[in-house]
């Protein structure tokens, strides 16, 4: 069964961090491909102040992929086969990822693995998102979580993962969507609004962030004091 991933974020800017999460669960999960996808009006936060076509723009350089359509077939795989995913960008309304999913799962059909990634931070808080009940009818839920992470106890999100929670990263691949799987990584400790205010003040953001990506920021003027 063909296994493809989405890992969405504001991408605010996009750093190592994002990066290497993406590669690590790519390879962890065994995905075909892994679709990142700039959120263009996140419903959980203020609108960032840097327009959703900047920030596709700035992901596209760092992955050196083209931006990937509607279709989600592919018929050449970049190397690590990630994707800069402008869906959202194409949608009216709020950003909300059970209508992404829907809309993936209508490409992809039935017979297809899909996978949403997300930190144990957006997990915790799954109960006030758009339709949050529906996210394991289109898709698998995978956690990148920190070591010694753990699960939420009580509430409607533990109640909603009874039954749901999988350790076999195998299963994701050989059903359509349904289960949920915590992922235990290093993630890099990499913060997008210190180097938000570090672009603001001048200070040097090199390798936090591809040099393509601060070449971009630097040419369209980009964080300044006035957009931070």
């Amino acid at each position: 069964m063909k296994a493809v991933g989405i890992f969405g974020g504001t991408f605010d800017p996009v750093h190592i961090g994002h990066l290497r999460t993406a590669v690590e669960l790519r390879e962890h999960l065994g995905l075909d491909e892994l679709h990142l996808i700039p959120s263009a009006r996140p419903p959980h936060r203020e609108q960032p102040g840097v327009s959703a076509e900047h920030r596709l723009a700035m992901l596209s350089l760092a992955i050196g992929s083209e931006t990937h359509g509607d279709s989600v077939v592919s018929a050449d795989l970049p190397a690590d086969g990630l994707f800069a995913d402008d869906r959202e960008l194409r949608r009216e309304g709020l950003s909300y990822t059970v209508e992404t999913l829907a809309q993936l799962r209508a490409e992809l059909g039935a017979n297809v693995a899909l996978c949403l990634c997300i930190g144990m931070d957006s997990l915790v808080n799954l109960h006030s998102w758009q339709r949050w009940q529906e996210l394991s009818d289109y898709a698998h839920i995978v956690v990148a979580a920190r070591p010694g992470w753990h699960l939420p106890e009580t509430g409607p999100v533990a109640e909603w993962l009874a039954g749901r929670c999988t350790n076999d990263p195998q299963l994701l691949s050989n059903t359509p969507s349904g289960c949920v799987l915590v992922e235990a990584m290093t993630l890099l400790p990499v913060s997008a609004t210190q180097i938000r205010e570090d672009l603001a003040t001048g200070n040097s953001v090199r390798y936090l962030v591809p040099d393509a990506v601060i070449q971009y920021i630097h040419q369209h003027g980009l964080y300044k004091q006035e957009n931070s």
